[in-house]
């Protein structure tokens, strides 16, 4: 994957972290008003004021959204609180419309940044602006597909670019509405140099009562800012009325979260400096021992290519995935942390033997 080099006028252009906030849909005009009138009696003007306009829902019959007369009620927001708008376009002709309306910021969601054509058309349309342009990270885990998607923007010459990082599908994990997957913001930070990465909480946990958390641990991870979804009623709202906050929960949050990030330039102490020096030991150790566990499997391959064994067998694997899997907890590590080892480290194995399989058997090459 090719690295991407910091660009001077990279990003929003808005300092300190960035704090969008508004209803996931607008309804009435009433509504965007007492939005902004709460805001400014609670003291808490967001970076950025969000509206969904165009809602994409999963089964017909849902409310679509309010459509392009939602966006005159954006004069009210930028009258109360003169703080930049932003919407989520889902194709061309939305950002057409956005463009013709002065949206200030706009927005791909989850389900268009799957589609590349659909992202191809939204940058055409855009071509020629300075428009800032946000990408939500698409539904699945998957990151060449959401910087494909920062990339069509980026060469149609648009540089003011950010991701959202508002997680992942996932049918298993229901601990969450959408796996939050914190490697995937991170990884896009490190290729993408200079990359804001804007988290929402609110679409990763579904309910409002965990986005303090998520978002106190999207700051720890050093993401840039926070997109929280924010109604005067959200007992009513009419949409993803279980995940949003109303604008004096949302001055609680800002207020409880520790947004301190360490300076680029401060040099760790020396504890830290030890500290650190003995895990890359202890790393050192820990691949030392994965190359001769491999070892040993290559020797198990053989043995099993001689007299005609299955790769894989259910109740040896059974067996290490229980036994191990205790035997971590036991010692303080957790469960699923323990099967997503294992689980790596069983894949790897299963692999080198089905390669001595091919390179004995050249049918199989």
């Amino acid at each position: 994957m090719k690295e991407h080099k910091q660009i001077k006028d990279w990003g929003l252009g808005l300092t300190g972290p960035t704090i969008i906030a508004g209803p996931c849909s607008a309804e009435t005009p009433e509504q965007i008003e007492q939005i902004c009138i709460e805001m400014k009696e609670n003291n808490v003007i967001p970076s950025m004021f969000r509206a969904g306009i165009w809602k994409p829902r999963t089964r017909p019959g849902s409310f679509e959204g309010i459509g392009e007369e939602g966006l005159k009620w954006m004069e009210i927001v930028r009258h109360h609180l003169n703080i930049p708008i932003t919407v989520e376009v889902g194709n061309a002709a939305h950002a057409e419309i956005a463009l013709r309306n002065n949206v200030d910021v706009v927005w791909v969601g989850a389900r268009t940044t799957v589609n590349p054509f659909a992202v191809q058309e939204i940058a055409d349309a855009l071509k020629g602006t300075d428009i800032p342009v946000m990408v939500k990270n698409p539904m699945n885990p998957d990151l060449d597909l959401w910087i494909g998607a920062l990339e069509r923007f980026h060469a149609v010459g648009l540089t003011k670019l950010a991701a959202i990082h508002r997680g992942f599908s996932d049918a298993y994990d229901k601990r969450y509405r959408n796996k939050p997957n914190w490697s995937m913001p991170m990884h896009l930070k490190r290729v993408w140099t200079g990359m804001e990465v804007i988290n929402d909480p609110s679409h990763i946990v579904g309910k409002r009562d965990g986005i303090l958390e998520i978002a106190q641990k999207a700051m720890n991870f050093g993401l840039d800012g926070l997109m929280i979804e924010t109604h005067n009623d959200p007992d009513k709202a009419w949409s993803d009325a279980k995940q949003q906050v109303t604008p004096a929960r949302l001055k609680e949050i800002l207020d409880a979260i520790d947004f301190k990030r360490p300076l680029e330039s401060e040099q760790p102490s020396e504890r830290l400096n030890d500290l650190r020096r003995a895990v890359d030991h202890m790393d050192d150790q820990l691949l030392d021992i994965l190359q001769e566990r491999f070892a040993v499997i290559d020797q198990i391959g053989s043995h099993k290519r001689e007299h005609h064994l299955p790769v894989f067998q259910s109740d040896r694997w059974k067996d290490v995935m229980e036994s191990r899997t205790l035997k971590g907890v036991e010692k303080n590590l957790s469960e699923k942390f323990m099967k997503e080892l294992l689980y790596c480290i069983h894949e790897e194995s299963v692999k080198r033997q089905e390669k001595q399989l091919r390179a004995a058997d050249p049918v199989k090459k």
